[in-house]
């Protein structure tokens, strides 16, 4: 299955795939969208599976593996990955497992393969659970909003992730059976893509530590924190991150 997704700009421009975080889907990528077509490059957004508009998976299957079927779909011999929290962990596996289609990377507030949750990060679990056994999709919503956006989000980026999300959990809580393969082991030594890893001030530590420490594993990659940011920076300055990606995606 190839999963749903967007795609526009120069047919011979370069390709960059946006990679949404857990929390949201494709629509997350909607201020940066168009600029970057406009500025010639030619843009992906899929959607992960049991996000968006992606159902869940009916057979075996993996994000990253996903992501590398779309990208044969597309005719796409290698690409620009930006990847935000989860979808930055996504792109980190596709580097590291098939190097040489990915002409670089751009993590804003990732996850990493193999990240060991802290204590303080599992109670933020455990709290979602408590509302979603409960049946609270509407509180875990909530929730997730409230903890992952930082203090310069509006009141439409806040209703966003909210929409987001519980659309999110109502597409998973209704699957049955789950099809996905466990993550494959990778040694990111292996990514030879210009890696910038960008944090967050105000993002929770887990994220901020993971942000900081990718140049110590990957070879080459830059780390910056944002002041203002907390874990979805797109969505809190979206033109201010938009620049970042242009700044980055133009020179690399």
């Amino acid at each position: 299955m190839i999963v749903n997704h967007d795609v526009d700009g120069p047919v011979d421009g370069p390709v960059v795939v946006l990679l949404h975080s857990s929390v949201c889907d494709r629509r997350m990528w909607e201020s940066q969208w168009r600029p970057l077509i406009d500025a010639g490059f030619r843009v992906v957004r899929p959607d992960f599976r049991t996000c968006g508009d992606s159902p869940a998976g009916t057979a075996p299957y993996s994000d990253d593996g996903d992501v590398r079927d779309l990208l044969d779909h597309l005719g796409v011999r290698q690409a620009s990955l930006v990847g935000s929290s989860y979808g930055g962990r996504i792109a980190l596996q596709v580097a590291a497992l098939h190097p040489e289609r990915v002409s670089s990377l751009l993590l804003l507030c990732p996850g990493r393969p193999g990240h060991e949750p802290s204590a303080e990060l599992r109670s933020f679990g455990a709290e979602e659970d408590v509302l979603l056994d409960a049946g609270d999709l509407t509180g875990a919503a909530e929730l997730n909003a409230r903890t992952w956006l930082g203090p310069d989000a509006d009141a439409d980026a806040h209703a966003l992730v909210r929409a987001m999300q519980q659309r999110n959990f109502e597409i998973a809580l209704a699957v049955t059976e789950s099809h996905e393969l466990p993550g494959s082991p990778v040694d990111l030594a292996t990514v030879t893509a210009p890696t910038l890893a960008v944090g967050g001030a105000h993002d929770h530590p887990d994220f901020r530590r993971i942000a900081a420490e990718l140049p110590t594993m990957v070879p080459g990659a830059e780390h910056v924190e944002l002041p203002w940011a907390g874990h979805l920076p797109s969505l809190e300055r979206p033109e201010e991150t938009t620049r970042l990606m242009l700044e980055f995606l133009t020179r690399t």
